[in-house]
């Protein structure tokens, strides 16, 4: 931020004749041939001294271990999110080839609340996708959870985003002899068996 000036031509000619004629300064109260000693230091000074080191010390190993502490946070964070997009890449891929299989079929039927949902199985690869549309979001703290229907007993298929209407979810688990599928509104986490009176019933197409 400074600006450079040019000095005086004369400036170094006086500079270099002061040199000879002033003499330095000295410590005031002392004759100028004292020899120089060295400064006692007290007994409070010297733990005062050791203390100021001991913090700069306890700073020092605080900043690296604050440093390493981030740092394996960051990398922990960076795995996780790398293996869910590998899940999601993964339930995709699945999703995709249950859709496209050529035993695939379909069936839609309708939602309390005006939604509709579309379930799709396929027998050969024992998998079932459930495409949901227009769902009316859930009571805040419950979700909606996918059942299989086993006839005398309600499987748990998987959870559904409570912040997408539309969505297409890979139940989980096989199909075995699953005659249909039900959805429920349950706590969030979901739940071992139903403990809500469906919002659906869907028989699996034949």
């Amino acid at each position: 931020m400074a600006s450079a000036v040019a000095p005086r031509r004369a400036m170094k000619d006086e500079v270099l004749g002061r040199i000879a004629t002033v003499r330095q300064d000295v410590p005031r109260g002392e004759p100028d041939t004292a020899p120089a000693t060295k400064p006692r230091r007290t007994p409070g000074s010297q733990g005062a001294s050791r203390w100021a080191l001991a913090a700069c010390l306890a700073a020092a190993v605080a900043f690296g271990g604050t440093t390493v502490w981030q740092h394996q946070r960051a990398q922990e964070a960076r795995e996780q999110a790398r293996q869910v997009q590998e899940q999601a890449r993964e339930r995709s891929q699945e999703l995709a080839e249950v859709l496209a299989a050529p035993d695939a079929r379909a069936r839609t039927g309708e939602i309390d609340g005006g939604a509709s949902g579309t379930v799709v199985v396929s027998k050969s690869l024992d998998k079932a996708v459930f495409v949901a549309d227009g769902m009316a979001r859930p009571p805040r703290g419950k979700v909606y959870q996918l059942w299989f229907n086993d006839g005398d007993a309600m499987r748990p298929a998987g959870l559904m985003d409570p912040d997408r209407p539309t969505e297409a979810v890979l139940m989980r688990g096989e199909v075995g002899d699953a005659r249909g599928m039900g959805i429920t509104v349950e706590p969030a986490g979901g739940s071992k068996e139903p403990t809500s009176t469906p919002v659906a019933l869907m028989t699996f197409p034949s």
